[in-house]
């Protein structure tokens, strides 16, 4: 039978070994190479600053940001913001930056949605279709961003003038101008039903998440297309009446030499977003396609055999699993099509690298145009790198 002892020399806990640092230790290895490398990184950078302020001393070029607030007097065919040549450098530069992100996000979509079509119509048991689709993603990828963006812009500048311009639909003509099409006249009214149907696309997706968890409680499906119905169009249109915003669009009609009104799409922006966003779906087909692949075949059988059509079996249980494969290549698909729209200043699209190049040209304030020009896309692959590995992050299949 064991007896408890009250001495406080047993119940004191033992000393504690004095740390001894030691090469051979690996974490001690491992502090002193990273100061190391720190350090050579820091010396490196120092030299490099030092050495370029030197050089600028010596040659007396000025240096700073001080010329954001001069004059550009730069003219810009397309803005999505008020800008005319007496405004500033900065907000040239701000013109630049929205049409850069003008042609990344519309391309990002237009690429994602057409490149999963296409690596879909890959795997599809129609021959043709899987040929045709198997055709396109070989050229496409073959075949030089550059050469394809010059390609789309002489094909456009190759159209007919105005006064015989293609009239495929009514309020729709494609010339050598661009691409006319029937618009609104942007009112307070339009913005508020916009939020609306923001408001009412949250609401959907928030409605469709709680369904689908009382679904998995009592097994009892809910529908989700006539709440989506109601905030998705009926409370946008609501707003949009009540606000009495103008139904009629704007229509493009020829006036002169050239249309009035109307949405207008110029030759550049139209051959740039074309030439990207079908150059990108081919990357991003494959991609979609390995994806689907890497699902098991197990489970198309598995959900066959409950009776699922075969667009049930892609939509709710292959594409689900096929996304953790898909996503992280896809970001990088991503980053190249942001990246190659720097590729605009050669068919006259005034992007933030068209317009920081003239900007350095006419001050001389080239290590600012530069870092401005790095600053920009840094900042936007960032952006599109935390949003989709918090996409990712979120999609993860959890194993338990």
């Amino acid at each position: 039978m064991s007896q408890t002892t009250n001495d406080p020399r047993l119940l004191r806990a033992p000393p504690k070994r004095p740390i001894r640092l030691s090469w051979s230790d690996e974490r001690v290895r491992g502090i002193v190479w990273q100061l190391l490398v720190v350090g050579i990184v820091g010396g490196i950078v120092w030299w490099l600053w030092s050495n370029t302020v030197h050089n600028l001393e010596v040659r007396r070029i000025a240096t700073g940001f001080g010329f954001l607030g001069r004059e550009a007097g730069l003219p810009i065919a397309e803005h999505l913001i008020d800008y005319n040549p007496t405004d500033t450098y900065f907000r040239a530069l701000l013109v630049g930056l929205l049409n850069t992100l003008k042609v990344a996000v519309v391309g990002i979509v237009l690429a994602t949605v057409l490149g999963t079509a296409i690596g879909i119509a890959r795997l599809s048991r129609n021959w043709l279709l899987s040929k045709i689709a198997g055709v396109y993603v070989e050229v496409i990828r073959d075949l030089p961003l550059l050469l394809q963006l010059l390609f789309w812009y002489a094909v456009l500048q190759g159209l007919p003038g105005p006064r015989q311009a293609l009239n495929p639909v009514d309020g729709v003509f494609l010339s050598n101008r661009g691409l006319k099409l029937p618009w609104i006249v942007w009112e307070s009214a339009h913005s508020w039903a916009l939020l609306a149907f923001v408001a009412g696309a949250a609401a959907t997706w928030l409605y469709r998440r709680t369904a689908r968890a009382k679904q998995m409680q009592d097994g009892q499906p809910r529908r989700v297309w006539p709440v989506a119905l109601g905030l998705l169009l009926v409370l946008p249109v609501a707003v949009w009446w009540v606000l009495g915003a103008p139904w009629t669009p704007d229509m493009p009609a020829l006036r002169g030499f050239n249309f009035q009104g109307g949405l207008n799409i110029s030759p550049e922006y139209f051959a740039l977003l074309l030439g990207l966003v079908l150059y990108t779906a081919g990357f991003i087909a494959e991609i979609v396609r390995a994806g689907i692949l890497a699902v098991p075949h197990g489970q198309w059988e598995a959900a066959q055999a409950l009776g699922l059509k075969p667009t049930q079996v892609l939509n709710q249980i292959v594409l689900p699993q096929a996304l953790r494969v898909i996503v992280p290549p896809m970001t990088s698909q991503f980053l190249n099509l942001t990246k190659n729209s720097s590729l605009a200043v050669a068919i006259g699209y005034q992007d933030i690298v068209s317009i920081a190049n003239t900007t350095l040209n006419q001050t001389g304030q080239a290590i600012e145009g530069i870092a401005i020009i790095m600053l920009v896309y840094l900042t936007i692959s960032l952006s599109i790198s935390l949003f989709m590995n918090w996409y990712n992050a979120r999609i993860a299949l959890v194993e338990r």
